[in-house]
C-alpha cells in the first residue's frame, strides 16, 4: 500500500485554475466513485474549498500517474493547464500534509478552524460514497485528533488575524458575553458575511443587517435568526445596537458625529463598540471623540491582526512539531500492518498445534493414563512442537553464519546475547559453588 495527497491550492495556482477543479456537491459522489474504480485505488477521499482541491488515496503500489491522468479528464483539462500547479505528497508526506491542512497550518489565514469542518465533511461524504477503508478511515480519525490536540497544545487559534474575527474578539472584551448585545452590521459584503458568522457562533443576542438592497439584507439576516433594514432606516435603529459594524462601497460617510451624539443620549450614554471597516470611511472620525463610545478603523485591528500573526507564528513551530512526532507515530501504525497476515498465520498454526496434542491428552485420560502423566504428555510435546521451527532455523541461521537472522532471534523471542548467556551461566556456577561450599562447611562441623 501508499498513500498520496494530490491537489492545488492558494498558494500554487490562481483562483480561475482552483474554480476548474472544485469538485460541486452534485458532482462529489460520482467522483469518489470514479476514482475507487481505477485499478490501482484501494480507498479515497476528495476536500474541495474555495482556497484548495486535495484527493486522498490509499494506492496499490506507488504509480501516482493513473490518478493524476483521472484529475485532469475529471475537469477536462490538458496537462498544461493543471500540470504546472499540481502537487504531489507520497506517503509520509501525505500524511503530514493531512495534519498540517487539518491543523490550519496550510490555510490562507494561519490556524484558521473552518479548515477542520470541512476535512470532516470530505471524510463523512467519502463514507457516505463507500470509498473510505481501514486505512483512510484511520488516517482521517487520527487527523482529527491531532487537528484537536494543535488546537489545545498550542496558541494557533486564541489571536484573531481575521478583520471580522478581531472586531469580535474586540467586541467580547468590551462586553464579555455578547447574549445580551444588539450587533448592527451595514453593508452585506464577505467581511460583515463572516462577522454576522462570528457573532452567531459568540451567542450574539440579537442581530439587525442593514444594506442599499433589501432582499441581500434579508438573505444574510435569515441565515443567522437577524432583522434586515434598508439602509434608509439605518439612522431609526442606530439606538437600538451596542456593536456596530459597516463596511459599505458609499464614497462618503453614512454616520456623521451629529447623529451618533443624538443616539447616545437617546441609549442614556450606555456605550457603543463601532468598528468602521469601509474605506473611504462610513463613520466621521470626529465620532471616536465621543464620550461611551469604542470607534476602531481598519487600521487599528490591522495593528492588531499583525501582533496576533506574530503569535499565531510562534505557535505554528509549536504545531509543526506536535504533527512531526504524530506522522511518525502514524507511519509505525501503518508499518505494522505487514505484520499482520504473518502474526495471523503463526497464531493459527499453534491453535491447531495445541488442539492435536490436547486431543491427544484427552485421549490417554479416556483409556485409564494417569493425569499426571497425561499433563506431562501435554506440556513436553506441546513445548517440542511450538519451539520446534524455530530452533531449526535458528541452527541453520547459525551453520550459514547469517548472524542477522539470530539477532532477531534474539530480539522478537526476548532471549540473552552471547554475553548475557555467558554471564548467566557464570552467576549460576558461582551461586552452586557457594551452596556446595556451604553444604561441606555444614558436614565439616
Amino acid at each position: 500500500m501508499a498513500l498520496l495527497a494530490l491537489g492545488i491550492n492558494h498558494r500554487t495556482a490562481p483562483v480561475d485554475i482552483r474554480e476548474r477543479v472544485a469538485f460541486t456537491p452534485e458532482r462529489l459522489p460520482g467522483a469518489l466513485t470514479e476514482v475507487v474504480a481505477l485499478p490501482q485505488v484501494n480507498e479515497a477521499a476528495i476536500l474541495s474549498t474555495c482556497n484548495r482541491t486535495e484527493v486522498y488515496c490509499d494506492l496499490e503500489g506507488v504509480d501516482s500517474e493513473p490518478v493524476i491522468e483521472w484529475f485532469r479528464a475529471f475537469h477536462k483539462l490538458r496537462r498544461e493547464d493543471i500540470n504546472p500547479y499540481l502537487y504531489l505528497f507520497p506517503h509520509q508526506a501525505a500524511v503530514r500534509q493531512m495534519l498540517r491542512v487539518a491543523s490550519g497550518l496550510d490555510s490562507m489565514i494561519l490556524g484558521e478552524p473552518q479548515i477542520l469542518g470541512q476535512m470532516k465533511t470530505a471524510y463523512r461524504e467519502a463514507i457516505k460514497a463507500n470509498t473510505l477503508g481501514p486505512v483512510l478511515g484511520r488516517l482521517f480519525q487520527y487527523t482529527f485528533t491531532v487537528a484537536k490536540r494543535v488546537r489545545t497544545d498550542t496558541a494557533i487559534g486564541a489571536s484573531p488575524v481575521s478583520v471580522a474575527f478581531a472586531a469580535v474578539s474586540l467586541a467580547k472584551q468590551i462586553f464579555g458575553d455578547l447574549n445580551e448585545q444588539t450587533a448592527l452590521l451595514v453593508g452585506a459584503g464577505e467581511t460583515i458575511e463572516l462577522a454576522a458568522r462570528h457573532l452567531h457562533e459568540n451567542g450574539i443576542g440579537r442581530m439587525i443587517v442593514a444594506n442599499r438592497t433589501l432582499e441581500r439584507a434579508h438573505t444574510l439576516a435569515s441565515e443567522f435568526n437577524g432583522y434586515a433594514i434598508a439602509l434608509s432606516e439605518l439612522t431609526a435603529h442606530l439606538a437600538e445596537a451596542d456593536i456596530v459594524l459597516s463596511s459599505t462601497a458609499s464614497p462618503l460617510p453614512i454616520l456623521t458625529r451629529q447623529e451618533v451624539e443624538r443616539v447616545l443620549k437617546v441609549r442614556r450614554h450606555r456605550p457603543i463598540f463601532m468598528v468602521d471597516i469601509a474605506v473611504p470611511r462610513d463613520i466621521e472620525a470626529e465620532v471616536g471623540e465621543l464620550e461611551d463610545v469604542y470607534l476602531y478603523t481598519v487600521d487599528d485591528l490591522q495593528e492588531i491582526i499583525q501582533e496576533n500573526l506574530q503569535s499565531r507564528q510562534a505557535a505554528a513551530e509549536q504545531a509543526e512539531e506536535i504533527i512531526e512526532v504524530q506522522v511518525s507515530h502514524f507511519m509505525g501504525w501503518l508499518r505494522s500492518l505487514d505484520a499482520v497476515s504473518a502474526i495471523r498465520a503463526y497464531r493459527s498454526r499453534a491453535e491447531i498445534t495445541r488442539n492435536e496434542v490436547l486431543n491427544k491428552a484427552r485421549r490417554l485420560l479416556a483409556h485409564g493414563k494417569n493425569p499426571e502423566e497425561a499433563l506431562q504428555y501435554l506440556a513436553h510435546t506441546l513445548t517440542n512442537k511450538l519451539i520446534h521451527d524455530p530452533c531449526v532455523q535458528m541452527r541453520q541461521a547459525a551453520y550459514s553464519g547469517r548472524v542477522e537472522i539470530l539477532d532477531a532471534a534474539r530480539e522478537v523471542l526476548h532471549l540473552p546475547t552471547p554475553a548475557e548467556a555467558a554471564a548467566d551461566n557464570a552467576r549460576q556456577s558461582t551461586a552452586e559453588e557457594l551452596v556446595a561450599m556451604m553444604v561441606i562447611t555444614h558436614t565439616d562441623t
